[in-house]
């Protein structure tokens, strides 16, 4: 996947940051952050959510210290907003973008 990476915290644990194809199919990507204890686990939180053909290769694109502290601070640990980034735009739950509830 073009423009994934992933930042591994102090704790041990990881954020990991993929930009990804929009999969209510409307067109655009979307740029998505999952914190999970290992690199694994983050994919496969997506993977049960249904996005099945999610993989992480290399470190092209790890997340900025913003993305970080934004996914860090949100409870469920997995976050999306529509990529390129726009300052205006805030991030998302997740379940906004599986349901399509949030229109950018």
């Amino acid at each position: 996947m073009p423009g994934g990476g992933f930042v591994r915290l102090p704790g041990g644990s990881v954020v990991v940051a993929l930009t990804l194809p929009r999969p209510s199919g409307e067109g655009g990507s979307v740029r998505v952050l999952v914190h999970a204890a290992n690199r694994a686990r983050a994919l496969t939180r997506l993977r049960n959510l249904g996005m099945r053909a999610v993989y992480l290769r290399g470190n092209a694109r790890p997340p900025t210290p913003d993305e970080v502290t934004a996914v860090l601070h949100h409870p469920d640990g997995l976050l999306w907003r529509c990529a390129p980034d726009r300052a205006e735009e805030l991030w998302h739950p997740i379940r906004a973008l599986l349901d399509g509830a949030a229109r950018p």
